[in-house]
């Protein structure tokens, strides 16, 4: 029998361990639907500049939350680390039409932010566009901005180099993209992206396939492309320079589909079910966190409700590159979908969500956490910012090849 004075110590370490890892975590509403002259804010992305800014993008979805119609793509910045938030901005509008799906990726060598987003006209809704009847089809763009989000350039139209002739629907991310750190494709731009494959009439998969820039921004090109099934992705850089593509899977086994590529991303293992990341058929977000060093392990982390819905987002955490996740805490029982996970200076992990109280479209909120509030140890030894070190690389011309086209004007 424990003694009762024995019994209170306990309770009061356990409680003032949980206030304590309660303490830890910090979270900050960033865009809430009803407000600013938008019905909805959905799909966010973030990422952090070279020199400290974080860049919080979103849709502003203006009449209902619907995937079509009026959207502009939506920029939140941050020079706090995400705990306070300056006003928002728009990063691209085009009249009554669909502008979003944001891929944003930092080059560490240039410190250029950018961003690849996707168009089409806001009458054709998604099923017009697979169906080959809309009036358009879904177009892939890019800009940039070279001082930490203030300003953009006009996006410009690259479909031509990474969209096949027999792709109707397209998506770029949504998440952020990364930049390869070593072997032969250092200093990779890689942006996760999917598309609908209509090369057989009688049918129309979705698969996922990457797009990249090996000349920091300025032409981009098509890379592998995943079996059907396959949806939104995230991918990350693993410890051998190998690539892990985690994605949206229409298996039908609420499980993540992963592939693995040697190559910069060019081409892909076939597709396996990880089915201790239970899914629901939804977007997810995937982060190299640390690199390994000396005797202590990498960290890689993944986000996703884990659940057969939308609901509770879960934070995990993997020791081996994604072999295993021995780790794994709520950030949101509740409705939640979509995030974009981002590592900030000082150990910090930051993710960026959507969560409601009755539905998962209320709000996009950016939560702040150590890795010690997973109930994990802290590689304070190693850096989760480490630049590429390119040799002759030089920065970017400032001219654009000729391949883009300006935007539409409607």
């Amino acid at each position: 029998m424990i003694p009762r004075a024995a019994t209170v110590l306990l309770t009061l370490s356990l409680a003032a361990s949980a206030a304590t890892s309660s303490d830890l975590l910090s979270q900050t509403d960033v865009f809430t639907a009803g407000t600013g002259g938008y019905h909805t804010y959905r799909i966010p992305a973030a990422v952090l500049s070279k020199r400290g800014a974080l860049l919080a993008f979103c849709e502003g979805r203006k009449l209902s939350a619907a995937d079509g119609g009026k959207i502009d793509l939506l920029l939140k910045r941050s020079t706090d680390g995400g705990r306070t938030w300056a006003a928002p901005q728009v990063v691209w509008a085009d009249s009554t039409n669909t502008c979003g799906n944001p891929a944003p990726v930092v080059d560490s060598v240039t410190g250029e932010i950018w961003l690849l987003l996707t168009w089409n006209r806001g009458a054709d809704d998604e099923r017009q566009i697979e169906a080959g009847t809309s009036r358009e089809t879904r177009r892939v763009f890019v800009t940039h901005s070279g001082d930490d989000g203030v300003t953009w350039a006009v996006p410009c139209d690259i479909t031509g180099a990474v969209k096949l002739p027999h792709w109707r629907w397209y998506a770029t991310g949504p998440v952020n993209g990364i930049q390869l750190t070593r072997g032969p494709h250092l200093g990779r731009l890689v942006i996760p992206a999917n598309h609908s494959d209509h090369s057989d009439p009688a049918k129309h998969p979705f698969r996922a396939h990457v797009i990249y820039s090996d000349d920091h921004g300025r032409s981009w090109h098509l890379g592998g492309v995943e079996e059907e099934k396959t949806n939104e992705s995230t991918v990350a850089e693993r410890a051998d320079g190998s690539l892990l593509h985690n994605m949206r899977s229409y298996h039908g086994q609420h499980a993540r589909a992963i592939a693995l590529s040697h190559d910069g991303g060019a081409t892909w293992s076939p597709v396996t079910l990880d089915r201790t990341l239970v899914d629901p058929v939804c977007q997810a977000s995937l982060l190299r966190f640390s690199w390994p060093q000396a005797a202590r392990p990498g960290v890689l982390l993944f986000c996703n409700p884990a659940a057969t819905k939308r609901q509770n987002l879960t934070v995990r955490l993997s020791y081996d590159d994604g072999a295993t996740w021995p780790i794994a805490r709520a950030l949101c029982p509740g409705p939640a979908a979509y995030s974009c996970l981002v590592a900030l200076p000082d150990q910090v992990v930051g993710c960026l969500y959507e969560c409601g109280k009755q539905t998962p479209c209320e709000r996009i909120v950016f939560a702040r956490f150590p890795l010690e509030w997973l109930g994990a140890r802290s590689p304070r030894h190693s850096s989760n910012r480490k630049r590429p070190a390119f040799t002759g690389a030089g920065s970017p011309p400032t001219t654009v090849l000729n391949r883009y086209h300006p935007a539409p004007s409607s």
